[in-house]
């Protein structure tokens, strides 16, 4: 039998205050500001508009975090959190000290409502706290001491109507607020409108940056300008961002070549700059040792994928002191075929100490390749996963690699492509593959016991399935 608990007598007072909505609200200028959080996520939960509005206008602390409080998107409360902002610019609320100065609209969990009673008694600031949520604050904002407000944006071309009527509502109050954005995600949306947007929220606060369009190498070169005075980024996601080569047109090429330039010269101006991930960046092609040349600060994750790589970009790997501390390298869909992989494997000696996440699947690397890079790794005594699906490997190459795993001590995941014996006229042979992966398990567990160990055969032309050997052989469809 479950016996729930009992109400407290602070949550009894609270919802018998909300019952009626003149009262709370008249209230609310005498109310305890210990009281303050409680009511306010209760009249958040229940949707009581304007008790909402006027708590948002004399809010007591310096920080009000309400993204998490928003599991779905409510435009009507939205445009109550948005209007006690526009009460408290107007002054409207005489009979207490505005102490709000952060408005975080960011959905991302806070401490908040665990401290902030104690806030006051403590004198934390809002700065203290923007420490905590690694938001880098800029004396010339402090000084203006305007109401930030904080948000995550998602562009696309389709906004919801909250974000709609959150940018049309930003547009509008640029010059007394002071706009920040964490984390930028755009979606194929006209540049003229991400300049738009751009020229408002603080470039300089935005610590992630995903970029997902179709602009031409002209809008790139537009863009660049804005891109690089993101000096704070810490994470930077570059996806398709052009379909088409260059013109054939030699003026007009010319013209994209400079934008490429422009926009790689950009990288120099981070200074904070951790994680990258590139994916189909074709464009970029024999520039990617530019790009990496520029970096001021050591990379913990470097993902190249999908992409045609040179020897030349590959050559400069080993000489780049930006990846000398990677934790993850990502190269998956990377074509190493027919390249010199000693590089790669001078790299993964720079790393071997550091690096815990290594993906070389569909590189379409070969025997020879693989064998260049064992020495280096079976020397990464810090990885926790390993991906080398989708390369075509003998079981002699395998089997050795295997062999070179005894310091391996902390791996979680492996995951190797089945030798290339297992396959007849281009199918896989059921009883070679299952026959092969046992051999090589044994091989494994007679250097260390394997945790999360997968082999997988090349995708079947006939169901579009993978055969995969864990710790029981699961063969693709046509087998059943």
């Amino acid at each position: 039998m479950n016996i729930q608990t009992p109400p407290t007598l602070q949550e009894l007072a609270v919802r018998s205050l909300l019952r009626n909505e003149a009262m709370a609200m008249f209230y609310l200028g005498e109310l305890p500001a210990v009281l303050f959080p409680e009511v306010f996520k209760e009249a958040f939960a229940r949707r009581h508009i304007n008790i909402v509005k006027e708590m948002v206008a004399v809010w007591p602390f310096p920080r009000l975090a309400v993204g998490a409080l928003m599991e779905t998107p409510n435009l009507e409360i939205y445009k109550a959190l948005l209007d006690g902002v526009d009460m408290e610019l107007k002054e409207e609320f005489q009979h207490r000290e505005k102490n709000l100065k952060v408005l975080d609209l960011r959905n991302v969990h806070h401490t908040f409502w665990n401290i902030c009673a104690d806030e006051g008694k403590s004198g934390c600031s809002s700065e203290t706290l923007d420490k905590k949520q690694a938001v880098k604050v800029f004396p010339r904002y402090a000084l203006r001491q305007r109401l930030r407000v904080i948000a995550d944006l998602s562009l696309k071309l389709s906004l919801n109507k909250t974000q709609a009527y959150f940018l049309n509502w930003v547009q509008q109050r640029k010059s007394s607020l002071h706009f920040c954005c964490i984390k930028m995600k755009i979606w194929s949306l006209p540049f003229q409108d991400i300049k738009g947007i751009l020229n408002v929220f603080d470039k300089e606060q935005i610590a992630e940056l995903e970029l997902h369009t179709k602009w031409t190498l002209l809008q790139l070169r537009h863009f660049a300008h804005y891109f690089g005075q993101m000096r704070n980024l810490r994470k930077l996601i570059l996806a398709p961002l052009h379909m088409t080569t260059f013109s054939t047109i030699e003026r007009t090429r010319v013209r994209e070549t400079r934008s490429v330039n422009n926009f790689i010269s950009q990288f120099s101006q981070f200074n904070c700059l951790q994680h990258l991930f590139m994916s189909q960046v074709h464009f970029l092609r024999v520039q990617m040792h530019q790009i990496l040349g520029c970096l001021m600060t050591r990379l913990e994750t470097l993902s190249i994928t999908n992409y045609i790589t040179s020897q030349r970009d590959l050559n400069f790997l080993s000489c780049c002191e930006s990846l000398f501390q990677l934790k993850h390298l990502d190269l998956r869909g990377t074509v190493l075929y027919s390249l010199d992989l000693m590089p790669l494997r001078a790299l993964l000696h720079k790393v071997e100490d550091t690096l815990e996440i290594l993906q070389l699947e569909g590189c379409r690397m070969i025997d020879s390749q693989l064998n260049a890079l064992l020495p280096a790794l079976g020397q990464c005594s810090q990885l926790t996963k390993i991906n080398l699906y989708k390369n075509d490997f003998s079981m002699h190459i395998l089997r050795a690699l295997l062999q070179h795993t005894d310091n391996w001590n902390k791996i979680v995941v492996e995951q190797y492509p089945a030798p290339l014996e297992c396959y007849e006229l281009s199918h896989v042979s059921r009883e070679r593959f299952s026959q092969l992966c046992s051999q090589l398990m044994a091989t494994l567990r007679a250097i260390r016991q394997p945790k999360n160990i997968a082999f997988a055969s090349k995708m079947c032309q006939r169901c579009a399935k993978h055969c995969v050997y864990t710790q029981v052989t699961r063969l693709c469809r046509c087998w059943h």
